[in-house]
């Protein structure tokens, strides 16, 4: 095909890991022609990587869209809340997008974006990874193949991980739902749509409980100062001494988030430790969103889930499937899928090799972020992958996570999805 134009709006750890993927897998089919964002290291970066010069790198969105259609697609990797300006200026200047999940914070702008897409006649590609991943697209195969029958009822566990709590949704950007979105809706719609997508129905029904039980400030340990470079008491037994993990283990994610630089050096990194919130005491930030939430859904045809969200597991997803002929059990960080079969009492082991590149968001979610660029790369060829889904379907499914949450501040109230819509 020939090479496609791409501009990138907001290149932090996402739309940075998909304009790596172009560049490096793809190089031959894509090209990144502009860039916007407000960090001078991101937009720095961004600008060396592509070869882009100086008039072609913005600090903010506006500017670039005021410009000509001067690409084929948008990437969009802005925070929660900064997706609705720059989604619909692009849709109305008759870009293609990739759009990084939540499409928006609300309910409302969710549906704006995909109302104007359809007038306009674009898609809008939502970042929902996990469709793209060996794992999630062998169970959907497993599933549409009967090999279980119909599916019954299903057990979903998004283990988020206690560590990846105090670092993206405690200490980090998304530990505030007023300054980004929901927990329920950030971290989980990945899984809310993953589920609509395996059952293939629409859920009705939805009732939820959540809360923040632990990370906050009456459980803090005795003596643990505001921030942990200023000499915990118990820094060698917690978990989430900020300095082991921000300073000491030197781990690249954490420490590029922590500072806003790409290559941040230990003295930016002790900065930040003294600076922003990820120096601060875990049980003493301003994050608001839950810890734990459970979610029990119905959709048509009476198949039932229950699915868990928590932070206090080592992290990764587990799911359990029940069909009328047969369960499935998986781990996602693990290679095998057992399929059992209720007649012939045999459990057979399904390969799915989603080690290759580990589950977690430093490792590419499982195959999921190359994924879904090789489906957006033959989406523009011309071939949709099962996959791939319109950003009518996303936002129905994102209509789950709001109502999840909504059923969440109401003490659990059911919420039928109909009444919910209207």
């Amino acid at each position: 095909m020939a090479k496609r134009k791409v501009i990138a709006i907001g290149c932090g750890g996402r739309g940075k890991t998909y304009t790596d993927i172009m560049a490096n897998l793809y190089g031959e089919d894509f090209e990144i022609v502009a860039v916007a964002e407000p960090v001078d290291a991101r937009r720095n970066y961004m600008k060396e990587k592509h070869g882009l010069s100086d008039d072609m790198c913005f600090k903010s969105w506006e500017p670039l869209l005021e410009l000509p259609k001067m690409a084929d697609i948008a990437v969009i990797a802005t925070m929660d809340r900064d997706h609705y300006g720059p989604a619909m200026a692009a849709i109305e200047k008759g870009y293609d997008l990739l759009l990084e999940k939540p499409i928006a914070p609300t309910p409302e702008e969710c549906r704006e974006i995909q109302h104007a897409a359809e007038e306009k006649g674009v898609f809008v590609l939502v970042c929902h990874v996990l469709r793209f991943t060996k794992f999630f697209i062998a169970l959907k195969n497993i599933i549409d193949s009967g090999e279980i029958g119909e599916v019954m009822n299903i057990q979903h566990i998004e283990g988020v991980g206690d560590v990846h709590q105090s670092h993206s949704f405690v200490r980090g950007n998304w530990g505030n739902s007023d300054e980004s979105s929901c927990m329920i809706l950030q971290k989980t719609c990945h899984d809310m749509d993953i589920l609509a997508w395996l059952i293939g129905k629409k859920c009705t029904a939805v009732q939820s409980f959540g809360s923040l039980s632990y990370f906050k400030r009456e459980n803090a340990p005795e003596g643990a100062p505001e921030r942990c470079i200023e000499g915990c008491p118990h820094a060698d037994t917690c978990p989430y001494n900020a300095i082991k993990l921000y300073v000491d283990d030197k781990g690249d994610w954490f420490r590029c988030a922590a500072t806003k630089e790409i290559h941040p050096t230990d003295e930016q990194v002790i900065d930040a430790m003294w600076n922003t919130q990820y120096g601060k005491c875990v049980y003493k930030c301003n994050n608001n969103v839950v810890d734990h939430q459970t979610v029990n859904m119905k959709f048509g045809d009476d198949v039932y889930v229950d699915f868990a969200m928590s932070a206090f597991t080592k992290g990764g997803r587990v799911i359990r499937i029940m069909g009328t002929k047969g369960e499935i059990n998986a781990t996602m960080d693990g290679d095998k899928i057992e399929v059992f079969s209720f007649i012939t009492r045999q459990t057979r082991q399904h390969d799915c090799n989603s080690t290759a590149t580990g589950e977690g968001i430093t490792s590419g979610h499982g195959g999921g972020d190359e994924g879904i660029i090789f489906a957006l790369r033959e989406l523009l060829n011309g071939k949709k992958s099962k996959s791939v889904c319109t950003v009518g379907e996303s936002c129905d499914n994102h209509m789950i996570s709001f109502a999840a949450e909504q059923s969440r501040l109401e003490g659990g109230r059911l919420i039928e999805m109909k009444q919910f819509e209207k």
